[in-house]
């Protein structure tokens, strides 16, 4: 066998600059440029030099070399050609030792064999989805504990930064397909700082050693997928992996003789032709791709592309790269607009790949990301309509004039005075006034006369019950039971509210008696303070409501919806209407419904004072029929989205509810009903850093939610603990802690699009070893977790003896499930996952179990839609024209003068919406129309 110290650690990119061949010379030569490098295959052993003399490196295509003792016996340990390459690219990376195998996976595979049970890797949380994969199933099956991070910011990597367990930190910049930017160098410093044995991998795709080499800025490890821009044609499926560091070299070397994924003498032929062209092509494709930035930043799309002036990390790319790129992406603000867009180019192939010859076009949202809801894909900050550019080598007077006459094609420009110009608001405005009618325009003190129809989901908090508000992070995910909000328009100066599941409460106001000389209004475009406008929650509460005489929950909410109403109202405008809200969750056990509230009337109120707009109409054709040769035909394929900002300002608002109803709340309830799915949540003004960041891969789970009946007073529960904080703060500190890890390995295991359900379960698990079923893992998940965090939450203090019961009950034979609290616990509700194959039967006699000690069960999926409002271009005359898809009472007519008239169809849809029972309110509810979720 040939040696693998001697093929493998004498340094690859020894290459010399040639030196003077008389001393007569007055200089040396200057050291060669880059693109002379790549076209020059040399390697300065004597044994590698063709007998023949070549121009080419040879394809040696065999498996086996005759001889003994020589360098080369066996193609998977070694061969001539693969030689050659591994010392080009070593050359042309700054590198003492390269590697070359069958994919840019496999090189990842190799680089990770490094990785010992027990050690902990940190990790992008933005990274391609078969590095995902890969560190899923080295958690799952390894041993190993993987950190998803947000590592355009440093400092996230710092908590995770452990002394003698922290072995690896996976970089990728720019990410793919928003080219956000990540510094290599500033990562690197800090993390040998803190742990000089950790090492770094960068994945240099996107760039190649063209355009930047990481290992001149604190990498450890270097791989690229050579299928892309190292290759060049799409013709070969390679991956490359580069290091200076001879201890790593001979593991990784180790590594793929014993496994056999070196890259085929033919493969390494090609792949070696294709570098020699490198730097010329990326010369033209990424001069290409400026000038295609350009034009569409300056005909006003959002452009993604780290050549442009205004992209964020731009300082920092330019710091560590040498050069933009050939991907870009733009966003036009409407999904259908981008689909027409690229399906109307000529020369921009459409696939999901790049790097190659040939140019690219793709849309993210509706090709490799198109398995994710539009929630979770809004939610990580990935637009709908984002359109990728992968640029290629053909003439850039071409690939220009094809994307301006896609766009032109598409409607999202137009000609005038000889030049492109956009057209954002054109279309959609003729749309709507051809499919609607001339609409009035508002005028001052003019309110909106149509009626709005509004809705959101509960939650549950699965991991992290109120340690949230103490900056710990928070796992919950949505429950497809859901609160309805009726608006429907008065003309009598009056507001009104309907709560039928609060004692079916209802009150009306007069608009001119509420206390507007204590309203500081919060004028659009500004956000609410901080705090709540204590005055103006005084002058409610003294001359409006009366606590004394009103059902606590009423009050309560009614205070919300009145502060929200007051405090968005500017001017004299002010609308008159009434509003009526049911639910099918249990109001105050814990699951969301004051969140769901929150968000509800904040999305009516912000329609109503027309903060907010919903999307527009999408584009119109005409198709014939027998009584109207050219009808208006609107397509409704495919559910349309609210806009993640639209989402935003109703989520900021929701939270000012929810901080008139409970004081001090985290913030997660209002955002997980307004977003939708699974997100892991960390309030702001703790060391880590705060926002919400979606769960991408969670998958839609059967949970019990069981009512247990029993009063709680969230605000003094949430009281209790922090005083319990403050007395014993090590003691308590050290849950929080404990919470943590289970919020962080429940989160990773979720957080993985590509996980089958068992993989999910298993990686959730404490020993997959022993996962011979489905219910066997479910049972491992919930000892692992839902029991773990259960015990620390009833160690705080916040469980009670009716949750205690229920825990016991679903722990019993033959049940053998297990229950923790959720939401603010003191009684409140029970959460227990229900296995797939949990039998029908079981369950049934489950629940009568609970009904019997007086507990309401409630089986129900978590991780659906969030925020939805009822589409106003629900037209009748598109209720006519596809009566396949609307049957029910579209969007309802705008209620006459007088409010209480009997007979109108407007008072009908009203009675409908409050006489339907709880079982039916949600089927009726969909029959309405179209729907627009966030």
């Amino acid at each position: 066998m040939v040696s693998l110290d001697k093929q493998h650690f004498e340094p690859r990119h020894n290459l010399p600059t040639p030196e003077p061949e008389s001393p007569s010379l007055p200089r040396s030569r200057k050291p060669y440029r880059f693109s002379t490098l790549c076209a020059t295959v040399e390697n300065p052993n004597p044994g590698h030099k063709d007998q023949h003399g070549s121009s080419s490196v040879p394809i040696y295509q065999t498996a086996t070399f005759k001889g003994v003792g020589g360098e080369y016996d066996y193609s998977r340990s070694g061969n001539p050609t693969r030689t050659h390459l591994e010392h080009h690219i070593a050359k042309i990376s700054s590198a003492q030792h390269a590697f070359a195998v069958s994919s840019g996976m496999a090189a990842l595979d190799v680089i990770t064999r490094i990785l010992k049970p027990g050690c902990h890797v940190i990790a992008g949380d933005d990274i391609y989805g078969g590095t995902n994969r890969l560190l899923t199933y080295l958690r799952t099956h390894m041993g190993v504990t993987v950190h998803h991070v947000d590592t355009t910011t440093p400092s996230t990597i710092l908590p995770h930064l452990i002394p003698g367990k922290t072995a690896m930190v996976l970089l990728e910049t720019p990410t793919n397909p928003l080219l956000k930017i990540v510094d290599i160098a500033g990562i690197s410093s800090m993390v040998k700082e803190k742990c000089p044995d950790a090492v770094i991998v960068v994945d240099n795709t996107m760039m190649s050693p063209y355009l930047q080499r990481p290992l001149e800025h604190g990498a450890d490890i270097v791989y690229d997928s050579a299928t892309k821009y190292l290759s060049g044609h799409h013709d070969l499926m390679a991956g490359v992996i580069t290091c200076n560091r001879d201890d790593l070299a001979k593991q990784m070397a180790f590594t793929i003789n014993s496994v056999g994924n070196a890259l085929t003498p033919f493969d390494s032929f090609l792949l070696l032709r294709g570098t020699k062209t490198l730097a010329i092509r990326m010369d033209r494709q990424q001069a290409t791709a400026m000038l295609v930035a350009q034009m569409l930043q300056t005909l006003g799309f959002v452009v993604h592309y780290p050549g442009l002036p205004n992209h964020p990390g731009k300082e920092i790319h330019e710091r560590i790269a040498d050069g933009y790129g050939a991907v870009l992406s733009f966003e036009t603000s409407d999904k259908e607009l981008s689909e027409r867009i690229v399906g109307a180019t000529r020369l921009w192939g459409i696939s999901v790949s790049f790097g190659a010859v040939n140019s690219l076009i793709s849309m993210p949202c509706v090709m490799s990301h198109a398995s994710i809801d539009p929630a979770t894909r809004a939610e990580r900050g990935l637009p709908e309509d984002l359109i990728r550019l992968c640029v290629g080598i053909e003439d850039p007077a071409d690939l220009l004039d094809d994307l301006q006459h896609a766009l032109l094609e598409a409607g999202a420009i137009t000609v005038a005075a000889n030049d492109f110009i956009r057209i954002p608001n054109a279309v959609s405005k003729a749309v709507e006034k051809l499919a609607l009618g001339e609409r009035r325009t508002q005028k001052e003190g003019e309110t909106e006369d149509r009626e709005w129809f509004v809705s959101a989901p509960g939650k549950v908090i699965l991991f992290g019950e109120h340690a949230v508000v103490h900056g710990v992070t928070a796992v919950a995910a949505s429950v497809d039971l859901r609160c309805y909000g009726l608006t429907s328009p008065r003309h009598d100066n009056r507001i009104s509210v309907h709560l039928t599941n609060i004692d079916n409460f209802y009150h009306e106001w007069d608009l001119d008696a509420l206390p507007w000389d204590s309203v500081v209004s919060v004028l659009p475009g500004e956000e609410h303070p901080e705090t709540l406008d204590q005055r103006l929650v005084d002058a409610i509460n003294t001359r409006v409501l009366s606590a004394e005489n009103m059902p606590p929950k009423s009050y309560a909410a009614a205070l919300a919806f009145l502060y929200l109403y007051m405090t968005l109202t500017r001017g004299e405008t002010r609308p008159s209407f009434n509003i009526t809200v049911r639910s099918t969750l249990p109001v105050g056990a814990g699951l969301g419904s004051s969140a769901s509230f929150s968000a509800c009337i904040a999305t009516a109120l912000l329609l109503l004072h027309r903060r907010v707009e919903i999307p527009p109409l999408p584009a119109p054709s005409r198709v014939p029929s027998d009584n109207d040769p050219g009808h208006l035909h609107i397509s409704h394929q495919g559910r349309r989205a609210i806009p993640p900002t639209v989402a935003e300002e109703i989520n900021r608002w929701a939270f000012v509810a929810e901080k008139v109803l409970h004081g001090n709340p985290s913030g997660v309830d209002n955002a997980i009903v307004v977003f939708g799915g699974a997100l892991a949540y960390t309030k702001p003004g703790f060391a880590r850093k705060g926002g919400m960041e979606k769960i991408h891969g969670f998958k839609s789970l059967k949970f019990l939610l069981i009512d247990s009946k029993v009063g709680r007073d969230t605000k003094k529960l949430v009281a209790n603990v922090a005083m319990k904080k403050a007395e014993e703060p090590e003691l308590v500190n050290a849950m929080f802690q404990a919470i943590q890890s289970i919020c962080d390995e429940a989160r990773r295991a979720l957080d993985d699009p590509e996980l089958t359900r068992e993989e999910l379960l298993s990686a959730l698990s404490v020993c997959s070893a022993l996962l011979a079923t489905y219910s066997t893992a479910c049972s491992l998940l919930n000892q692992a977790l839902i029991e773990e965090n259960h015990s620390y939450l009833a160690s705080l203090g916040v469980s009670h003896d009716s949750l205690e019961l229920i825990r016991e009950k679903t722990a019993s034979e033959p049940y053998r499930l297990s229950t923790k609290l959720t939401g603010a616990g003191g009684g409140g509700c029970a959460v227990t996952l229900v296995p797939d194959e949990f039998p029908t039967a079981k369950l049934r006699a489950l629940n009568e179990d609970l009904r019997s000690e007086d507990f309401e069960p409630y089986l129900t999926s978590v991780g659906g839609s969030g925020l939805g409002i009822l589409s106003p271009y629900n037209h009748e005359s598109h209720a006519r024209a596809q009566p396949d898809l609307y049957k029910g009472p579209i969007s309802p007519p705008p209620t006459p003068a007088d409010f209480s008239e009997a007979g109108s169809s407007a008072k009908r849809v009203r009675e409908q919406f409050t006489e339907a029972t709880i079982d039916e309110l949600s089927q009726w509810a969909e029959s309405q129309g179209m729907w627009l979720f966030v």
